[in-house]
């Protein structure tokens, strides 16, 4: 039996904005998968600043929601960054779709409130990590398209029961794709994790360095792709 047939830890956040060292956690979902079955955890977190109208529209967490109902962002963050520490320290991956965003964020929200990032307390790297965009990337390099979560639950026929930018939803949906992922690519389930997690990071890095070239070529502006996966130091300031 491979690593496949669980446990596995699938996380997920939604936010104030794209930018990993400036925005914030609004929700955030912990989602266990095993022989058990399926079992959810999600917070909803008061940022400490206004969200933007632009990302309520997408998550559909207002300020004044959050503000009313959410939970004091360092609390609910210490509890999200020691349950996936005390995952990853047992063997259990953590699987979430784009990481380098999700664990990149948390990390600095982290740093932000005088806590311990998950490396600081794993006392290592986090891994192991499994993320379905960086998989599917580099394993059906040619097929075109957009590759955004909802586009790969097309792709792989994935249906769920609610609306994905939905913490929870999203989750679940990304442990789903995972799994048809598999039934495509069966040779990776026999990786071992160590062995997993150092081929995403090979094949990230293999991919922004393409797609910056490819922005080079087109003369776009702009930072382009991080080769990081999945987690990096900060850049500037994190207030």
């Amino acid at each position: 039996m491979t690593w496949s047939a669980g446990p596995l830890l699938g996380f997920d956040t939604e936010t104030t904005g794209v930018d990993v060292d400036s925005d914030r956690i609004v929700s955030a979902a912990l989602v266990r998968r095993d022989e058990c079955g399926t079992h959810v955890r999600t917070w909803l977190i008061d940022p400490g600043v206004e969200i933007p109208e632009g990302a309520a529209a997408i998550h559909g967490i207002s300020t004044e929601h959050a503000r009313e109902h959410g939970e004091s962002p360092g609390p609910a963050l210490d509890e999200i960054a020691s349950l996936i520490a005390e995952a990853l320290r047992g063997g259990v991956p953590v699987v979430a779709y784009n990481a380098a965003f999700d664990l990149c964020l948390l990390d600095a929200e982290l740093r932000r409130h005088g806590l311990p990032t998950v490396p600081d307390r794993l006392c290592c790297d986090t891994r192991p990590v499994i993320d379905p965009l960086v998989l599917d990337r580099a394993e059906d390099r040619f097929r075109q398209g957009k590759r955004k979560l909802v586009d790969l639950c097309g792709y792989y026929e994935v249906t769920e029961s609610g609306s994905l930018h939905s913490a929870d939803v999203d989750v679940v949906a990304t442990l789903d794709v995972l799994a048809r992922i598999l039934g495509r690519f069966p040779h990776l389930a026999d990786l071992d994790l160590d062995e997993l997690h150092s081929y995403q990071v090979t094949a990230h890095r293999a991919w922004a360095e393409g797609f910056n070239a490819w922005r080079a070529r087109k003369g776009l502006e702009g930072p382009g792709a991080q080769d990081h996966w999945p987690v990096r130091e900060p850049v500037g300031t994190l207030w």
